[in-house]
């Protein structure tokens, strides 16, 4: 958190400045706001590999078994084949 910046919360940390908002309602202090202005530059950070149809059938299966989405479960398994990779490395 950077010095000099006011918070409604007096938080001295991001962590703090959560908690304080998980148990306060902004419409208590929106008389302590102003309006800003700001720019967000989103840049895509997805790569896309072709997969074998079987093979994502199969993946979706044991995703949805593990009530997690495809997507989470292939990058937890390409993370878990990485770590493998470079500990025998």
């Amino acid at each position: 958190m950077k010095k000099g910046k006011s918070s409604i919360s007096k938080a001295q940390s991001y962590r703090e400045m959560g908690e304080f908002w998980d148990t306060h309602d902004l419409s208590d202090y929106w008389d302590q706001t102003h309006p800003v202005e700001f720019e967000i530059d989103i840049q895509s950070e997805i790569m896309y590999y072709p997969l074998e149809v079987t093979l994502s059938d199969k993946m979706r299966s044991v995703a949805e078994q593990r009530g997690v989405s495809p997507e989470t479960l292939i990058n937890l398994w390409v993370q878990e084949k990485l770590l493998q990779e470079m500990a025998s490395s």
